[in-house]
């Protein structure tokens, strides 16, 4: 089995490393920060994760700690890893490279869509649409670069060793047309098509449960194989999204997602609606700019 290498989660990894050994030499941020003439904010930066080191940096680094050369190897061998460009960098422009860094290094992936069909599972068709209309201003060849970037993603689901997706949609997402009828159908039968995967759980949350313990929105937990590699939360919102990390923050997200998995159909039952909604759409019954009865 081949190992998977992302280089945002290798930054994650080397980070945590290094303020593991810090903290263990009783040494400040800005006590590194004055050895290595630079601020203590790239310090905390490097630390977090959120900026990518130099092997040679990282050998300083240590040095300053008392690790050996031959105990630094193998953290500098993860800093040549972090600094290799993922396959995301040639469209980092439309993009975030952290979010798809961690996705393409995860293990599993669970995740609540209010409004949307996920990226995973977007045919291009709807994609395309759902772009269209959220940014109706944008040059068709910068639409056509984002389909590409998420059809990209879609081999995360059938490569070798793929990630296990467990999806919960509000009823919303399949409710509601995005582009026409024909992109809308194709779309439930991509779900239907993609939930016969062993590694793809799809469920529905109905309207009748009512107000439950997601309506704050949108997340992903993304949990990764390795032990040095702590599960990431990503909450969406109106200007991107947010990264959680806290074991507070994480237990909260993870206790979410188990109550709506409980209260949503059952992965049998969904697919069934899924299916059922590809041949008579509850969008057809009233269509659209029809008054409300």
């Amino acid at each position: 089995m081949s190992e998977r290498r992302s280089p945002t989660i290798r930054r994650r990894r080397l980070g945590a490393e290094l303020r593991r050994l810090r903290e263990g030499a009783g040494i400040t941020i800005e006590a590194v920060a004055d050895r290595l003439e630079c601020s203590a904010s790239k310090v905390s930066r490097i630390e977090t994760g959120h900026t990518s080191v130099t092997p040679r940096d990282v050998r300083d680094i240590l040095a300053i700690y008392g690790v050996s050369e031959a105990e630094s190897e193998e953290l500098v061998q993860i800093a040549r890893e972090a600094r290799q460009r993922g396959w995301w960098h040639p469209f980092s422009s439309v993009l975030s490279g952290a979010y798809v860094g961690l996705e393409d290094a995860a293990g599993s992936m669970r995740a609540y869509e209010q409004q949307v069909v996920p990226g995973l599972l977007q045919t291009a068709d709807y994609a395309k649409a759902m772009i269209e209309l959220a940014r109706p201003d944008m040059p068709a060849d910068e639409v056509n670069r984002r389909v590409r970037v998420r059809s990209n993603r879609h081999s995360l689901l059938t490569r070798d060793v793929p990630i296990d997706l467990w999806v919960v949609l509000d009823e919303a997402v399949v409710s509601r047309p995005v582009g026409s009828d024909e992109v809308m159908r194709a779309q439930m039968a991509r779900l239907v098509e993609l939930a016969e995967l062993p590694n793809v759980t799809i469920q529905v949350l109905p309207f009748h449960v009512g107000a439950h313990a997601a309506m704050d929105g949108s997340f992903t937990i993304l949990d990764f194989p390795e032990p040095g590699d702590p599960d990431v939360v990503y909450a969406e919102n109106a200007m991107g999204g947010l990264f959680l990390e806290k074991s507070d923050e994480l237990q909260r997200y993870n206790y979410i997602f188990d109550q709506i998995r409980t209260q949503a159909m059952r992965p049998e039952a969904s697919i069934a609606h899924i299916a059922e909604l590809a041949e008579e759409p509850l969008w057809k019954w009233r269509p659209r700019g029809s008054p409300r009865t």
